[in-house]
């Protein structure tokens, strides 16, 4: 814990900023170097201590003047720097570099470095010229950060000003990207210095608060600006020119800024200032100076006036004390600009502009240029009193952060300590010519206070004063006042030393509470190699002399960790360091930080450790009782009892003998036995599972070594000696179980001698039975491999701890169970590991039951019924364990390839109790959905025998090719299948068929939801619904699906429908209803068989009695949510009109995406049919009722008559029409399904349009297609033949015409025939149009079928009767020719 110098940032592109800086300069030559430097041999003989330093650089400068040439054109060399002007704000986030006219403003940036580790650079932001005069250059300059005024704020800067001082005597101010914001005048002397003052959290209740204050130093004045005006007016400016900025406009120029001038006298020459603050006078030096000045009758006023302090220093004195008194000078402003601040009117503010130094109109330049700004006259202020030093003259001065000290260099290369208050120098450093100077102000850390005297008082705060010397190149730091140097550095010789003095400017008492002020106090900038480095100080290095006993303590400790920190270091020579630093060390506190940190070492061996605290321990025992520190004995008398306890566990854990594994071998495992062989199966299933291979880390393997470092860290003991254990992580406690009773359970350690050890130190058997059930359940796939062996070690280990004075209690209350046993079933019901749960249960529930029978016998009669209520726990917890082994397994099946996937689900007595009586539906049902089961095969496999017939058909039809892998997927698919018809046995009221379907249709419409691209969800969820058999389950999870899931997407799908009077295309329907065009075709065919499922439900839920939910004996203890289908039971019943309306709808919607037709679907309906749509299915809706208009009627009409066309063309198949042997199957679902022309009658009768329209349209359809045999079908159910045999009369007659007139191949044959025909029916064919048939290219004998179906349904008398004749004849003659 010493001084450091840490790098925070570097620079990036100096070499930039150089060149751009002296962008005109050319390279001096090494002649004209050499010829500088004997100029600069000359000394004053006054000075010829240190110049003689001077002329030794001097003529190694002149002596390397070509290599230095070189290093300045490759922009290496730091020589540039001091001749810029340098100033870096407090936040380090803004740097400003100078020279002349020219300055590059660099900001903070983040970038990531080779390593991918973030870093802090400084980039170049802004470049440019600043100087607004011929001939002015910069002459000094700061950066002030402004906070920001949000309540949001936290400390950090709102913005940063930066304040530049011109040798013209202005003084201009920028925003951190070069935007002039004001300009201002003040003197006509260049400006010499710009320093700040800002506030200052009072550290002690008696300080005065600092005002903020802004002062400028020119050669014989001083200019102060307020800070809360100063910082006003600079957020007025930069919101002006943001404003004017953004509307292109010119920018109003503000007014100025109020200002106190102060003409400082009685002092040669100035060349630096500080501004101490606002000081009173004690009365006692009040009556001193009163006396001195006024003499011996001078009167004095009541109280001391406030005065602000002033330190110049220079020559003549060297150091001078201004003291202006409070109310003496009112703040300056200029009668112009006082006029332009109460009266814009136009003709002053042209007049002020000019010398206001705004934006000027181009055609006043040369007016405004020759006006000089008036300047204001300085209130005069004479010298209290100096330093006075004729032949030293002053050269920078440099406040402390506590106003009360103020470090001065001189040109004879002193630095000296001054005291503000009392005026006198109090200390002096030589040797460090052109010095530069900062303050360290360093906290106390809270660690040092318990070690402090004075605990109970405020933090305290330590001073260092920082010397950076260039011409020795060392950086030095010194405590203060009369401290000694703590630290030196060995940097470069071209450094800047760059510290502020001042924080954020715009805080105040009531802003900065809670705030952490991000800044830094001292920074060192190196050119050679752009890093920004800050002095790091630790407190305590205040306190430190050569006669402090802590600092010993601390420098031992140090010397102790650095040795800990070394690996190579051999455990005899860490011992014997170790001992004697222990033994050096005399502050109790500090000796007990080495132990700890000796302890937590991790490379030190368990021997050496416990040699060193006993070493300790033995030397503390020998010191008088009352020179010892209790604690500190207590922790070593404490730790060398947990060192012996590890010792004594890992000696044990390779001390098995022969006589002690015979005795545990010869454990009886009578009673477990046939439990074990009874789930045999279902555990060696179990372990093959859990067996697969997975991915973990080395780090969490219990196999590792426990060190004895961890070990400490979780074990302590108590003041009555007793070993406790502190449960910080599950890791850490699965960590020290496994290192206490593994090897007991492997069988490689006594088991009793280990369980006595433990006994001994006096461990809680609580707290050992917990960490010996936590090893258990850890290491469940090595109790699997070895159940008989670990089971009885197990057994004997459990009966072990039972005996353990503290285990069973002596008697319990009959009306409870034994809190021992509680602790062990609690442990099994929250395990995921089923079946180590289970094997302890076994383990447990047989020795409780001989601990409880031994203790009945020599107990009471009345006593007995406490037993039985044990017993009883234990039977109904090893049935629960056994059914979630069952269950585990089923769950730990993995699923096929390419299904859902995902992690399979983890389950405990204690989550599925918390799952309520639905959990473990829900558990199978995720299973259900992860195996992409589909719900025929689940019915299947609930019907035990249907199941195992159609795995028997399976079997039959598999080939040769491949039949072992066959063989091979139908076995795992068999287990699969017995597993989940295990599971659901064992659970015949939770699993029953109607709630796993409940279950799963729930399940896949939420993961339907989750994705809705995917439509096969949402269609196995509504088939897991149909095979549901209890109407009101499906009634209720119906009217749950469609007010949750459904019902917004169907009303967007309708609405766009609606909107765009088509089928929508893929993008729209992804916009409006979040899926694709064929998603939501499939989606729109789901409503349809949801809604018709609903309606059936509602009409059979009147007749079939409420289904009875039970549960499982066993179970009934569940307090969690209610199942799905007792919900679905509890939601009341539907309007059937409404649903049947919807429904309606629903067809037509998925009619027009089938088929891609042109529909708007509400415009089918009334208003009260519009009006009656997506409201609550539970609600009375006012339907539409009566005579439809005609209108709407019409446009149902055409609807139903395009899909039944869009359906004919989907079902086109050239092999049926050309074939003649019959109709080929068509698909169930899609647009071919055969159900489309059904549906649409079934419409047709709902919409009030005739279906025999419907069916003639349809025939004539199908015959247009070419199919006639279909509408051969279709035809018997026609009513009114008379129209429909006139339509097919055309029909028929275009065939003809096409085959007579309009064939490509004419045959002689059919010229001759037509030639034979009569006049009028050669006339009708000639008038036929062929083009309009889709199919025209019939077979003759299909025409010829058609005009004998046309002369049975025409009756004789019709009109047309007679030309049916004669295109009978017509067909027949042709048909024989051919």
């Amino acid at each position: 814990m010493s001084c450091s110098l840490l790098e925070f940032c570097r620079l990036q592109e100096l070499k930039p900023v150089r060149d751009y800086l002296f962008h005109n300069e050319k390279t001096e030559t090494v002649e004209d170097k050499n010829q500088t430097a004997d100029n600069e041999l000359s000394w004053d003989t006054s000075d010829w201590e240190s110049a003689w330093d001077s002329t030794n650089n001097k003529e190694e400068e002149a002596a390397s003047a070509t290599t230095q040439v070189e290093k300045e054109t490759s922009g290496q060399s730091g020589l540039w720097l001091q001749d810029c002007v340098v100033s870096l704000s407090p936040c380090s986030d803004l740097l400003v570099v100078a020279h002349e006219q020219r300055a590059a403003f660099l900001s903070a940036k983040w970038r990531t470095d080779d390593s991918g580790r973030e870093e802090m650079t400084l980039g170049v932001s802004w470049t440019g010229v600043l100087s607004a005069e011929e001939g002015e250059c910069v002459s000094s300059c700061i950066c002030i950060p402004l906070a920001s005024q949000k309540r949001s704020s936290t400390g950090r800067p709102d913005w940063t000003c930066v304040v530049v001082g011109f040798s013209s005597g202005y003084v201009r101010f920028y925003t951190e990207n070069g935007v002039l914001l004001l300009a201002q005048l003040l003197h006509e002397d260049p400006v010499l210095r710009l320093k700040c003052r800002t506030y200052e959290i009072p550290r002690h209740p008696g300080v005065s608060e600092q005002h903020e204050e802004l002062s400028i130093l020119y050669p014989a004045a001083l200019v102060t600006i307020d800070g809360f005006s100063f910082f006003q007016s600079l957020r007025a400016c930069r919101n002006q020119v943001a404003r004017a900025a953004a509307a292109g406009s010119d920018v109003i120029q503000p007014p100025p800024l109020a200002y106190k001038k102060w003409g400082l006298q009685d002092m040669d020459t100035i060349v630096d200032h500080s501004s101490v603050g606002v000081m009173t006078m004690c009365v006692f030096d009040q009556m001193k100076n009163a006396s001195i000045l006024g003499g011996f009758n001078a009167s004095v006023k009541g109280s001391p006036p406030a005065m602000s302090q002033y330190v110049t220093v220079g020559g003549g004195p060297y150091t001078g004390f201004y003291y202006a008194v409070e109310g003496s000078s009112q703040p300056l402003l200029s009668h112009v600009a006082l006029a332009v601040a109460s009266k814009l009117t136009s003709a002053l503010f042209s007049a002020a502009s000019g010398w206001l130094g705004w934006n000027r109109n181009k055609n006043e330049e040369e007016v405004i240029q020759k006006q000089k700004p008036k300047v204001e006259p300085a209130t005069p202020l004479g010298i209290r009193f100096g330093l006075p030093d004729t032949r030293r003259h002053g050269e920078s001065i440099c406040l402390s952060p506590c106003n009360t000290l103020a470090g001065v260099t001189d040109d004879f290369g002193r630095v000296t300590l001054l005291d503000l208050a009392r005026g006198v120098g109090i200390r002096m450093w030589k040797g460090y010519r052109d010095a530069q100077l900062g303050w360290l102000q360093v906290p106390e850390e809270p660690g040092d206070r318990e070690f402090s005297p004075s605990a109970s008082l405020p933090r305290r705060h330590a001073l260092f004063l920082v010397i950076y010397a260039p011409r020795r190149g060392i950086l030095e730091v010194w405590g203060m006042q009369q401290g000694p140097r703590v630290g030196a550095f060995t940097v470069g010789k071209h450094c800047r030393l760059l510290y502020a003095g001042y924080h954020l400017m715009g805080v105040n008492s009531v802003t900065s509470k809670g705030w952490q002020l991000h800044t830094q106090q001292v920074c060192l900038l190196d050119p050679t190699t752009g890093a920004l480095r800050i002095v790091n100080v630790p407190f305590h290095l205040a306190l430190s002399d050569k006669k402090s006993e802590r600092a010993k303590d601390m420098h031992l400790l140090k010397r102790l960790t650095a040795i800990l920190k070394s690996r190579d270091v051999e455990p005899d020579i860490l011992e014997k360091e170790a001992n004697s630093v222990l033994l050096d060390i005399k502050h109790p506190a500090i000796k007990k930080q080495a132990l700890e940190s000796l302890l937590l070492n991790k490379n030190a061996p368990v021997s050496c450790l416990t040699n060193i605290t006993s070493t300790l321990y033995d030397t503390l025992k020998q010191q008088e009782p009352n020179e010892v520190d209790i604690a500190l004995l207590q922790i070593c008398s404490s730790q060398l009892k947990l060192l012996q306890l590890y010792t004594d566990i890992q000696q044990l854990q390779s001390a098995l003998t022969a006589d002690t594994k015979a005795c545990m071998e010869h454990g009886s495992l009578e009673g477990i036995q046939d439990e074990l062989s009874r789930v045999g199966p279902t555990l060696q299933r179990y372990a093959q599972l859990t067996s697969r291979p997975s991915v973990s880390f080395a780090q969490d393997s219990p196999d590792l070594p426990l060190n004895v470092q961890t070990f400490l860290s979780q074990v302590e003991c108590t003041e009555d000696g007793e070993v406790k254990v502190v449960h910080r992580s599950d890791t850490e406690w699965k960590q020290l179980g496994n290192f206490l009773f593994w090897g007991c359970l492997c069988g490689k350690s006594p088991l009793h001698k280990v369980c006595d050890t433990l006994q001994q130190a006096g461990m809680s058997p609580q707290q050992l039975l917990s960490l010996l059930l936590s090893v258990w359940l850890q290491r469940e796939k090595q109790v699997l491999q070895k159940t008989d062996e670990t089971v009885r070690n197990l057994h004997t280990l459990l009966i072990a701890l039972s005996n353990m004075k503290g285990a069973v209690e002596e008697s319990w209350d009959p009306q409870s169970v034994s809190p021992w046993w509680q602790q062990v079933r609690s442990t099994c019901i929250q395990s995921h590991n089923a079946a180590a749960a289970l094997l302890a249960a076994f383990v447990a529930h047989h020795a409780a039951k001989a601990s409880i029978t031994s203790h009945g016998d020599s107990q009471f009669q009345s006593e007995w019924e406490a037993v039985s209520l044990e017993l009883e726990q234990w039977v109904v917890c090893v049935r629960q364990l056994e059914d979630v082994l069952v269950l585990q397994t089923l769950l730990l099946v993995p699923p096929p390839q390419g299904a859902a996937g995902g992690a399979a689900a983890q389950c405990s007595i204690k989550t599925l109790l918390e799952g309520g009586t639905g959990g473990i539906a829900d558990s199978v049902s995720k299973w259900v959905f992860r195996h992409n089961l589909a719900p025929e095969r689940l019915r299947e496999i609930l019907q035990k025998k249907e199941g195992k017939a159609a795995d028997e058909k399976l079997e039959q039809k598999a080939g040769d090719k491949g039949k072992e892998e066959k063989e091979k997927s139908l076995e795992d698919t068999d287990r699969t299948a017995e597993l989940l018809v295990a599971v659901c046995q064992r659970f015949p009221h939770s699993l029953s068929p109607d709630l796993l379907f409940a279950h799963c249709c729930w399940e896949y419409v939420v993961q339907w939801n989750k994705d809705p691209e995917e439509g096969r969800y949402l269609c196995w969820a509504v088939e897991h619904l149909r095979l549901v058999s209890s109407p009101q389950i499906q009634l209720g999870i119906s009217t749950m699906m469609w007010s949750t899931f459904i019902v917004k997407r169907f009303s967007a799908a309708a609405f766009l429908m609606e909107k765009v009077g088509k089928a929508p295309k893929d993008r729209l329907c992804r916009r409006d209803v979040g899926m694709g065009d064929k998603a939501m075709t499939s989606f729109l065919g789901c409503c349809v068989r949801l809604l018709q499922i609903l309606m059936e439900a509602d009409s059979a839920v009147e007749e079939v009695p409420a289904p009875d939910l039970s549960v499982e004996e066993v179970w009934c203890g569940g307090e969690g949510p209610a199942s799905i289908a007792a919900l679905a039971v509890e939601q009341r019943g539907v309007h059937f009109p409404l649903v049947q309306h919807h429904c309606l709808l629903a067809s037509l919607l998925h009619a027009a995406m089938t088929f891609c037709l042109k529909v708007k679907p509400l415009s089918l309906f009334d208003s009260k049919g519009k009006n009656a749509f997506f409201r609550d299915l539970t609600s009375i809706q006012l339907m539409p009722s009566g005579d439809m208009d005609p209108g709407l009627v019409s446009l149902r009409q055409e609807f139903l008559l395009r899909v039944l066309t869009s359906w004919v063309q989907a079902i086109d198949d050239a092999s049926s029409s050309v074939s003649g042997t019959g109709c080929p199957p068509l698909p169930s679902s899609g647009p071919k399904a055969d159900w489309w022309p059904s549906l649409c009658l079934e419409l047709g009768s709902l919409l009030q349009v005739n279906p025999d329209i419907l069916r003639r349209h349809l025939v004539c359809e199908l015959y247009n297609q070419g199919l006639d045999f279909r509408a051969e079908e279709v035809m018997l159910e026609v009513e009114d033949k008379d129209v429909l045999g006139s339509q097919l009369l055309v029909l028929t007659g275009q065939r003809l015409s096409y085959s007579l007139l309009h064939s490509q191949s004419q045959t002689q044959a059919a010229m001759e025939l037509l030639a034979r025909l009569p006049p009028t029916l050669c006339t009708w064919l000639k008038a036929m149009d062929p083009s309009e048939l889709r199919c025209p290219m019939v077979p003759l004998a299909q025409t010829g079928r058609l005009v004998g179906r046309l002369i049975e349904i025409l009756p004789e008398n019709h009109g047309q009767y007679s030309l049916a004749l004669h295109l009978l004849e017509a067909v027949e003659v042709l048909t024989t020719e051919d």
